[in-house]
Parts: C-alpha cells; structure tokens; sequence
C-alpha cells in the first residue's frame, strides 16, 4: 500500500518584528550612546594639542604616543617629523591612532557592537533587521574587516611604546624613582590594554594556529591555553579599555593643565 507525502507547509509568517519579551533595545542603545560619548571625547582630546605631558614625572597621555610633533619636547622619545603649525588639525599621535582605530574597528567584538547599535544589522538575536539585502562582509568597505590580523601586529606594537611611557612615568621631581598617582593609573592602563590585545582572536590563531599536534609544541600550546583563557573575556576588556584610557589621558590632563596636584607617593 502506498502513501502520499503531504506538501510541506510554508514558513510561519510573522507579523511581530520579534518574539522576544525581554528589553532587548537595551544593549544597542547603550553601546550607541557610550561609543559615540568616547569618540567625541577621543578626537577632542587627540586635536586639542595641549596638556598632555607632565615633565616633571614624564606622565604621557596615551592618546599622545608616540608624541610626534615638535610642540612635544621632551615627551618626543622617538623623534619628530610634525612641524608645530599642524597643530589642531593633525594629531602629535598621527601614525599610532589611525593603526589603533583600525585595530578597535575591526575587532570581533566592536563589529558585533557597532553592527548591531549603529546600523542595526540586526539589532539583537532574533530580532528582525531593517535592511532588505546584505552582502556579508565581501565587499568595500567591510571586506577590509579581514586585515585585523595586520591591524593586530601594529596594535602590539603600539602596545610597546605605551609599556615604556608607563616606566617612564616613574620618575621622581628631583630625579632618580619616584611614584604618583598618575604612575599607577597609566601602569594600569597598559596592563589592560595587554589583556585587550592579548586576547584578541587573531592573537589565539598566530599564537597556537597552523599546528597539527600541540604535543609537539608545548610552549605554544601552554601560551594558546593561556591567550584562549583571556579571549573568553575579549569583549570586557574592549569596553574596560575604553574607560582606562580616558582615566589616563583625564586624569593627565588635568596634572598637565595645573588643575590638581599628582597624588605622590614616593620622590
């Protein structure tokens, strides 16, 4: 005896833009207003081309370095090519914070967050986007989201200079070691913005990838068990490494600008 398929039936159509009943706009309407905030304040602070060195304990503002036009005196380690009359419209940082904005643009977890809260592609999981067509991430501008690997090794780099501004930063008024506040606050700054970088995805990959036995390679494997740990929290430290960085760069301000006194705690 025979028996006849029925037809398959077609998708549920459904009216409701999504299903979900919990506050789901909440996550991209933070994200929107918090990265917006930071932008506005970066590039302020990047253009304004004033109090960003203290030179009596070398204190440099990580939005500065390397600190590259001939306004920087001291706080120039690495030279200048920068006349001073581009101040204002070139940054003293100008070969860092582009590679550093690409590093953070390209990011898996950025693209997740600025897709979702600046284009709403899509806004949330299971909620239905507004655009009728995409074309994933093959075409100009977004193809160029496959050159963080790159962006990653220049971002270290950077991370570098950053490390030997904070060694810097302890130095006492009459010379020799000294420690202040602002010693401690940037110290902090550039362990997080280790963890940041460190546990990027294309880190884990140039780390512990193109490996067939780790057996083999029990240094690599031992550092790809360590990376993998800290990219478990990648997308914290993005968002820590937002507020650190502004910590830093405030809190010189206001040292640089003779607004307060650093808080010394030794020389």
């Amino acid at each position: 005896m025979s028996t006849v398929e029925a037809p398959a039936k077609a998708r549920a159509q459904i009216k409701e833009r999504t299903l979900r009943k919990d506050n789901w706009r909440l996550y991209p309407i933070t994200t929107l207003v918090i990265f917006t905030a930071w932008v506005v304040y970066a590039t302020v602070r990047a253009f304004w081309g004033a109090a960003f060195y203290v030179p009596e304990y070398h204190y440099l503002t990580p939005f500065y370095s390397p600190c590259l036009n001939e306004i920087c005196g001291d706080a120039a380690e690495f030279g200048t090519f920068l006349p001073a009359e581009t101040k204002g419209w070139i940054p003293f940082a100008a070969l860092s914070l582009p590679f550093l904005l690409l590093f953070r643009l390209t990011c898996y977890y950025y693209r997740k967050a600025y897709y979702r809260s600046y284009w709403a592609s899509p806004p949330a999981c299971a909620v239905q986007e507004p655009h009728k067509k995409y074309s994933g991430e093959r075409r100009f501008p977004l193809i160029g989201q496959n050159l963080h690997r790159y962006f990653w090794l220049a971002a270290a780099a950077i991370s570098l200079i950053n490390t030997y501004d904070a060694i810097l930063a302890y130095h006492g008024k009459d010379g020799g070691f000294g420690i202040g506040l602002g010693s401690l606050i940037l110290t902090a700054n550039v362990i997080l913005l280790w963890a940041y970088t460190l546990s990027c995805h294309s880190c884990r990959h140039i780390v512990g990838g193109r490996l067939k036995n780790f057996s083999k390679h029990p240094v690599r494997y031992w550092a790809w068990g360590v990376v993998s740990k800290l990219n478990e929290k990648h997308g914290q430290y993005a968002l820590i490494t937002l507020g650190s960085l502004v910590l830093a760069d405030f809190y010189v301000m206001l040292v640089a600008s003779g607004t307060i006194s650093d808080l010394r705690i030794f020389n």
